[in-house]
């Protein structure tokens, strides 16, 4: 092997471990604050801090651009899906008052399924049509009632880089309930965790808050979903990969 991809490989595996040793070292105390502590906003204040720390200690402090969000927005927040890191991301990011909408498969993954259920996240079901519409029923409720909610509206990633199709069930929820949506574009974490990998890699992180979309403006969910979609393509830096179904079962 080449001396510099020997150095190469080094660094990575270097850098690689230190950043899951820092991980462990913020999750585990995290973990038992969420065990621990009453109330669920003390529970997301926590988990707010140690996403951002650890993302600081491996020396990738995410850049943030736009107009961060505040306690009083209640819009539901689209962002575009790179990585297992996107959740940490906007854990550390978002006010703390935001309910993460995270496939079910996340349920059965240990200390993840956990802390996830004790800062309130909603696990959608995909497996079939009932579990489909159930949980764009729930999504609606939530939504009218005022409730800010965070999606990945891809609902999966990969190696590929581009925006893939965007499942229509949180801008359902959103034009019915007369609710802006919060555009986010998440960049540098396809870099720095590959789907392929689980050695991060060093790299910077950046999020960008597009201004808000209203639901007024628009005469039905595919609008203002295409609407959303421009916005994050603008700022992106990824090729459009596909053109949503739109006769798919609302998420």
């Amino acid at each position: 092997m080449p001396y510099t991809a020997t150095v190469s490989l080094l660094v990575r595996l270097l850098y690689g471990g230190f950043a899951w040793f820092v991980l462990l070292f913020v999750v585990v105390p995290v973990a038992v604050a969420c065990l621990l502590l009453p109330g669920l906003n003390r529970r997301r204040a926590v988990a707010r801090w140690g996403a951002a720390t650890v993302f600081k200690m491996i020396g990738s402090g995410i850049e943030v651009r736009g107009e961060p969000l505040t306690e009083a927005d209640t819009a539901v927040v689209v962002a575009n899906h790179q990585s297992y890191l996107d959740g940490m991301i906007l854990t550390a990011v978002l006010p703390p008052h935001y309910t993460f909408l995270i496939k079910g498969e996340m349920a059965r993954v240990p200390i993840a399924g956990f802390v996830l259920s004790r800062l309130g996240s909603q696990f959608v079901d995909r497996s079939d049509a009932t579990n489909r519409h159930r949980s764009a029923r729930r999504l609606v409720t939530a939504a009218r009632k005022g409730r800010p909610l965070a999606v990945f509206p891809e609902g999966t990633f990969d190696g590929t880089p581009g925006l893939k199709t965007f499942r229509l069930g949180a801008f359902r929820a959103a034009w019915r309930a007369g609710r802006p949506v919060a555009p986010v574009v998440i960049t540098g974490a396809r870099q720095k965790l590959p789907a392929d990998s689980w050695l991060p890699r060093p790299g910077p992180l950046t999020v960008e808050f597009r201004p808000e979309i209203s639901a007024g403006e628009f005469s039905n969910e595919v609008s203002m979903m295409r609407a959303v979609r421009r916005a994050i393509l603008e700022r992106l830096n990824e090729p459009d990969l596909d053109e949503p179904d739109l006769d798919e079962p609302a998420n």
